[in-house]
């Protein structure tokens, strides 16, 4: 048995809610070792309100929720039946058990969110000197700033046109030299 990303299907407006609860009977259960984590895919947003610039939260899919479990006859009864859920997506209905988010597919909205299953095995430390190998400042050279192994960034300062520009940049797009 393995873990892996359902997705469910809540009334919209409630996710946070849904959540929340089902992280309380999670808890209550005592179903810690079959269901891992519940989550709401958000992004974040600048919003323009009254002339004054604010940062809020958008659902990036309004009216589900996502959840790391490991699909069993309990598991699935105590997340079907938490209160504000309507059901699994991918499941044919009559009891019959979900299909799980393909593995690319979960791996993208993690990474969307800043979060990731996988860790990317790096050898920068502050002061490497490193070359951008993508993007606009392709085939740039500079030094590492600071890393942060969970979002799997990196900050680079350059040299551009006599001065030092800092760029926060992924993992895979710089290499050392």
């Amino acid at each position: 048995m393995e873990k892996n990303w359902y997705v469910v299907h809540t009334y919209s407006g409630y996710e946070n809610k849904v959540k929340a609860n089902l992280e309380k009977r999670v808890e209550t259960m005592g179903m810690q070792d079959k269901i891992f984590r519940v989550m709401v895919p958000e992004d974040e947003e600048v919003d323009f309100k009254d002339g004054k610039k604010r940062t809020v939260m958008r659902k990036t899919f309004p009216g589900y929720v996502l959840v790391e479990l490991i699909m069993t006859d309990e598991s699935w009864y105590v997340v079907r039946n938490t209160p504000g859920v309507t059901g699994f997506i991918g499941s044919s209905g009559g009891g019959a058990k979900p299909t799980p988010l393909l593995e690319e597919e979960a791996e993208f909205i993690l990474k969307q969110m800043g979060l990731s299953d996988r860790k990317v095995e790096i050898d920068y430390a502050v002061g490497d000197v490193v070359e951008v190998m993508e993007g606009p400042f392709a085939n740039f050279q500079g030094k590492v700033e600071e890393t942060d192994d969970t979002k799997g960034k990196v900050k680079v300062s350059i040299d551009m046109f006599g001065r030092e520009t800092k760029l926060e940049l992924d993992f895979g797009q710089v290499q050392k030299v």
